[in-house]
């Protein structure tokens, strides 16, 4: 069964009921873009130096705040660190992250490199292409609402 729209609904009126919830949804799109990508959940790679190091202390998982000592070189000197990190075997091979701002001596504190690297740059544009297919469905819905019954009878 359909029913048209009451005759009273001038074309500015109609214009309305699609240019409101369409306008809303590029607002979200344009402040969600101008936000950055932290809005999304992604962060940017920390700045350092991967290199290769080796498990010199391990520590078991169980043991709450565990930190591994690891040694690598750095600039052609051996070095020692320490990864917040557990469950890795002794003498164990691994490559982690020297910060750039690392002291000339003493424990360096480094970290794991990002292991999903190289999808970094696909992250950003597919949450925000979500968004705007949501803010599509979002203003959809609002039509649907504003226009109110009959224009289709899916359930008649």
């Amino acid at each position: 069964m359909q029913v048209s729209d009451p005759p009273h609904k001038s074309p500015v009126k109609r214009w309305l009921q699609v240019g409101i919830p369409v306008a809303v949804g590029v607002l979200v799109v344009v402040l969600t873009w101008l936000a950055g990508p932290g809005l999304l959940g992604i962060h940017v790679k920390p700045a350092g130096a991967p290199v290769d190091a080796q498990i010199t202390k391990a520590v078991d998982c169980s043991v709450q705040g565990a930190a591994e000592s690891v040694s690598f070189q750095l600039g052609g000197k051996p070095r020692q660190g320490s990864l917040d990190s557990c469950g890795h075997g002794k003498d164990e091979h691994l490559q982690v992250l020297v910060p750039d701002d690392a002291p000339a001596d003493g424990v360096v504190s480094v970290t794991t490199p990002d292991s999903t690297a190289g999808s970094q740059d696909l992250r950003a544009p597919i949450a925000l292409a979500l968004l705007v297919f949501a803010c599509f469905c979002g203003a959809m819905y609002a039509y649907l609402v504003i226009r109110g019954p009959g224009k289709l009878a899916l359930l008649s």
